[in-house]
C-alpha cells in the first residue's frame, strides 16, 4: 500500500461529516445482508422439527368395527396404511367411546367430560326431537372446549369433515368457528348452504398441515366413512370385484379413506414434520347393523348406498352401534409419533377412553386446565410413551335409549378396574363381567360376585345424581322457543 493512501486515507477519516456518512452506508449494506439471509421461504422445504409442542391430528371415523382393520383380523377389508401406522406406534386395544351413537361420542372429545354432563344422550337431530329427548340444540359454546384451549396454548386449530354437534335442521345453532377453531369445513352443519363435499376431510386437512407446517397446529379430522349413505368409488370397487356384493361396497370404503390416511403420512414426512407430529385413529363407535335399505338420502351428504352394505365386523365383540356392549363401544384407537411412541407396541391392557383426549393434548400442549374445570378424563401421556399406566378413575355411559333387541337393553355402564357393568334399572336387569379374563364379554358372573356387582350398581347410582336434569338455556334455538309456546298453548 503506498505513502499516498495512507495519508490520504487517514486525512479522509479525519472528517467527521464522510466518516458518519461511511458508517450510514455500511450499516443500511449489513443490514440489508442480514435481512436477505432471513427472508423467509415459502417454497415446500423441509423444515426443522420444533422440540416443544407435537402436532396434534385426531382422524375421528365413523362407525369403523373393531374388527375392520387387518390388523384386527378382518375378513375382507384390506387396511394397509393403518396397519402400517399400528405397526410404527401403538395398536391401544382396551379403548372405548363413551357413548354407542355419534353426537354423545364427539361430545366426549371436544369436552374431556362424559356427554350426559351437557345433556347430550343421543344424536342430534330435528328441533322438536330435541325437546322429545330433553336434549340441547347444539352443544353448549360455553362448555369447556379442546380446540379453545388449544388455541390459547399457541395452537393453529382447524375441524375438517363431521360435525354433528347440532344437525342441519337448526338453522341458527353456532359455527364451529365459536368452538375455538380457526379454519372448518363440515357437513351435519346447521346451515345447508355451507356443508363440505363428504370426499374432502383428509384433502383439507394436508391442505391445513401445508400451511401450517412451521407452527404448532391441531385439526379434527372426522371423516364420513363408514356412516351411510355410503359412495364407493369405481377404482376402489375395481379392486375388490372377487367379493359379493356387500363386502364390496364396504371394503372399497374403507380402502378408499385407508389410501387416504396414507397420503397424509407421506405429507408429513415430505415437510420434515412427522417426527413433531402425533396422529391418533379412532371410530365414534361400533359398526351399523345391516339392513335391508339399498340407497338412502341424506340432508348433508347427499343420496348414496344405504345400511344393505353396512357389513362391519367386532372381531367377535359382542354388540353393535347402539349397545353398551364391547362391540359397540370399544373401537380402534392407534396412535403414532416416531421418536415418542414406541413403535410395534399392542397393548390390550390399559383402559383408555375418548374423555382422555382433552387432558392429554393439553398436556403435550404444555397448556393449563382452565380453573373450576373437572375432566372426567386422565391423561394418558405417559401410556403413549409406552408406560405402564393404572386407571384411577371409572368409565360411566349414561345411554336413554335402549330397548329390548338383543344386546340393546343397558341403559347405564360403568367400567372399573377389570370390571364392566351393564344395568337397566326399569328392566330389573343386571349383567357384570371381567373383561381381562371375558374381553368379548360372553359370560355374566353378577350372581358370582354380588359385593362387587353391589358396589358398582351405587357408584352408578352416585354418578346419575351429578347429572343435570335439563339442557342449559343457552342451547335453545329460535325454533325451540317458537315450538315451546305453542306446546304450552
Amino acid at each position: 500500500m503506498s505513502n499516498w493512501f495512507v495519508y490520504d486515507f487517514n486525512n479522509f477519516a479525519e472528517n467527521n461529516f464522510i466518516m458518519k456518512a461511511l458508517k450510514l452506508i455500511t450499516y443500511l449494506f449489513l443490514t440489508t445482508l442480514l435481512l436477505q439471509s432471513c427472508k423467509t421461504d415459502t417454497s415446500d422445504k423441509p423444515i426443522e422439527n420444533k422440540e416443544t409442542q407435537p402436532n396434534i391430528i385426531f382422524i375421528f371415523a365413523d362407525d369403523w368395527g373393531y374388527g375392520d382393520l387387518g390388523i384386527h383380523g378382518s375378513s375382507f377389508c384390506k387396511t394397509p396404511n393403518l396397519d402400517k401406522m399400528a405397526a410404527e406406534g401403538i395398536d391401544f386395544q382396551n379403548f372405548s367411546v363413551v357413548n354407542p351413537v355419534c353426537s354423545p361420542s364427539r361430545v366426549g372429545v371436544m369436552t374431556g367430560q362424559f356427554p350426559a354432563r351437557h345433556s347430550v344422550h343421543g344424536h342430534f337431530a330435528s328441533v322438536e326431537s330435541h325437546i322429545k329427548r330433553n336434549m340441547p340444540d347444539w352443544l353448549s359454546t360455553e362448555a369447556p372446549l379442546l380446540p379453545r384451549m388449544l388455541k390459547k396454548s399457541g395452537y393453529a386449530t382447524a375441524h375438517y369433515g363431521k360435525w354433528h354437534l347440532s344437525n342441519t335442521h337448526v338453522a341458527d345453532a353456532p359455527s364451529p368457528l365459536e368452538y375455538g377453531y380457526d379454519e372448518y369445513g363440515a357437513f351435519n352443519l346447521p346451515n345447508r348452504l355451507h356443508q363440505m363435499d363428504v370426499d374432502s376431510t383428509l384433502y383439507k386437512t394436508i391442505d391445513f398441515v401445508k400451511k401450517n407446517k412451521d407452527k404448532p397446529f391441531f385439526v379434527n379430522a372426522w371423516i364420513h366413512a363408514t356412516h351411510t349413505p355410503h359412495y364407493p368409488k369405481k377404482e376402489y370397487m375395481d379392486k375388490f370385484s372377487d367379493l359379493d356384493e356387500q363386502q364390496q361396497v364396504y371394503a372399497a370404503v374403507i380402502a378408499e379413506y385407508d389410501d387416504r390416511i396414507g397420503q397424509l403420512f407421506k405429507t408429513l414426512k415430505d415437510l420434515g414434520i412427522d417426527d413433531n407430529t402425533l396422529v391418533l385413529f379412532s371410530s365414534d363407535n361400533g359398526p351399523e347393523f345391516t339392513g335391508t335399505t339399498k340407497t338412502q338420502e341424506d340432508d348433508s351428504t347427499g343420496g348414496g348406498l344405504g345400511s344393505y352394505y353396512s357389513v362391519g365386523e367386532t372381531a367377535g365383540l359382542k354388540g353393535q352401534k347402539r349397545s353398551l356392549f364391547a362391540g359397540g363401544v370399544r373401537i380402534p384407537f392407534i396412535v403414532r409419533w416416531p421418536g415418542s411412541v414406541p413403535a410395534g407396541v399392542h397393548d390390550k391392557t390399559t383402559q383408555l377412553s375418548t374423555v382422555d383426549l382433552l387432558p392429554t393434548f393439553l398436556e403435550l400442549a404444555g397448556g393449563k386446565l382452565p380453573e373450576g374445570y373437572e375432566p372426567d378424563g386422565v391423561s394418558i401421556v405417559e401410556a403413549l410413551k409406552g408406560k405402564a399406566v393404572k386407571r384411577e378413575k371409572p368409565i360411566f355411559w349414561d345411554w336413554k335409549f335402549s330397548n329390548n333387541r338383543p344386546e340393546f337393553w343397558p341403559s347405564a355402564c360403568i367400567q372399573e378396574d377389570n370390571w364392566k357393568l351393564l344395568t337397566n334399572s326399569k328392566l330389573g336387569k343386571t349383567e357384570l363381567y371381567n373383561i381381562n379374563t371375558d374381553w368379548s364379554e360372553q359370560t355374566d358372573v353378577a350372581d358370582k360376585y354380588p359385593e362387587k356387582t353391589s358396589d358398582l350398581l351405587n357408584k352408578i347410582k352416585a354418578f346419575e345424581h351429578t347429572l343435570p336434569t335439563a339442557p342449559l338455556s343457552n342451547t335453545f334455538s329460535k325454533e325451540r322457543e317458537l315450538l315451546t309456546k305453542q306446546l304450552g298453548n
